[in-house]
């Protein structure tokens, strides 16, 4: 840029610095220059084989014990007390594979007409009864649920806290709380009950007994032991839900509509 001094003469001068070139020196690094000094994260090295099938095996077993405890679990039928409901016989095609949810006594009591599996309240079963697994295998499936821990029944619930269980009425029929049940469930040549019976169930108490009536040791056979044949609730393994094998025998285990009468309550309250 020129000027005018004094003397009359020009002279030249550099043009000062804009503020956009002043701004441009004071200005730190570019951004790519901050990126290219930050270091890059490093990489973790992956787990080797054996490890990684270690967490799987370890993380597999935990979730089927979480499961077995607060799900499902499975069962087989040692006997024919629950026949024809559940197969237990080899002459008849059993075993009869059962799984047990217990989800549905989550916020529940046990209904009447339920199938449960319940712990041994105690003498109930003899020592050959008892199924226990005898080899590796075997403990590994108790372990996931799928093979029988011993020390269990399944029989259908009769009777709750509060009611009244009779046998039998005129017809022959089982009676609670003044209510005949018309049990469609049992074989057609077994009697609802060849040992007169009536008891009242304390509260928090089961009585329970077996579809097969003349080969079932239940309710009716332990009437005196110290518990007097009841079953308490805390002993409830789960609800019966479903046939799982053999395959010819896959089903859904529902409860029999006679134990839906409302009358059954009226006449307990």
């Amino acid at each position: 840029m020129a000027r005018i001094d004094n003397d009359g003469r020009g002279t030249e001068t550099a043009p000062p610095q804009s503020s956009v070139s002043a701004d441009r020196e004071k200005r730190p690094a570019g951004l790519a220059g901050a990126h290219a000094l930050r270091k890059a994260p490093a990489k973790k090295a992956p787990l080797p084989l054996w490890q990684e099938v270690l967490v799987l095996l370890a993380t597999a077993l935990i979730l089927a014990i979480v499961v077995k405890t607060f799900f499902v679990q499975a069962f087989y039928i040692p006997s024919g007390s629950m026949e024809p409901t559940l197969l237990g016989c080899e002459g008849c095609g059993g075993n009869d594979r059962i799984l047990v949810q217990k989800v549905s006594y989550w916020a529940g009591d046990v209904h009447r007409g339920d199938i449960v599996v319940f712990d041994d309240p105690g003498g109930w079963l003899n020592q050959e009864e008892q199924v226990q697994p005898s080899g590796g295998p075997q403990r590994l499936l108790e372990v996931f649920g799928l093979f029988p821990t011993g020390g269990h029944l399944v029989k259908r619930v009769i009777g709750i806290g509060g009611d009244r269980v009779r046998c039998c009425d005129r017809d022959g029929d089982l009676v609670v709380n003044g209510v005949p049940l018309e049990e469609t469930y049992l074989p057609s040549d077994v009697a609802p009950s060849e040992t007169d019976f009536d008891v009242t169930v304390p509260e928090d108490r089961l009585w329970v007994m077996g579809d097969n009536r003349s080969a079932s040791s239940d309710s009716r056979a332990h009437r005196g032991d110290p518990g007097g044949g009841f079953v308490p609730g805390e002993d409830v393994v789960g609800k019966v839900w479903a046939i799982i094998w053999p395959s010819s025998r896959l089903e859904i285990i529902d409860r029999p509509d006679v134990f839906n009468d409302s009358a059954l309550d009226g006449a307990a309250s």
